[in-house]
């Protein structure tokens, strides 16, 4: 089955590239990343903290049987609401350094809208590292999961 969130990883190059269209009104899809109740619902994680707003920061942890597996924070760097977020992600108790990403919403008719992230890496082999695990299923399946949520029958 194919994804239908994109990732362009070109070679030798820091940066990738991921877009999504989805069957949602602009404004329904940049609330799906500013609503921390939303977030945890279509990222399966717990949101610990999103202030939306320029110097803001985020953290988000996912925990099993108690124990915090996985945890990522970061600052927001430009908020700019139904346009784009601009953001550093840093994936905790792991060795990867932090990242920059664009976040960048466009409506592309009344009731369809896109999404693409560019994520720049410190390193080539960082992005490499990233793209040899599941993380294209899993965002995809994320981003599935968003789209549901608005709009049970997609």
């Amino acid at each position: 089955m194919e994804l239908k969130t994109k990732i362009k990883a070109e070679e030798n190059s820091q940066e990738l590239f991921i877009t999504r269209e989805f069957d949602l009104p602009l404004e329904l899809l940049f609330k799906a990343y500013e609503d921390a109740e939303i977030v945890e619902q279509w990222m399966g994680t717990k949101v610990i903290k999103l202030e939306n707003q320029k110097h803001g920061s985020w953290r988000f942890e996912t925990s099993h049987d108690g124990q915090v597996v996985f945890s990522a924070t970061g600052v927001i760097l430009e908020f700019f609401p139904n346009e784009k977020i601009t953001r550093t992600f840093e994936m905790e108790n792991s060795p990867f350094p932090v990242q920059l990403e664009f976040l960048t919403f466009e409506s592309t008719d009344e009731n369809k809208s896109k999404l693409t992230i560019q994520q720049i890496f410190k390193s080539i082999d960082y992005r490499n590292q990233l793209l040899k695990m599941p993380f294209a299923k899993g965002l995809s399946m994320a981003h599935d999961r968003l789209q549901e949520i608005f709009n049970p029958s997609k």
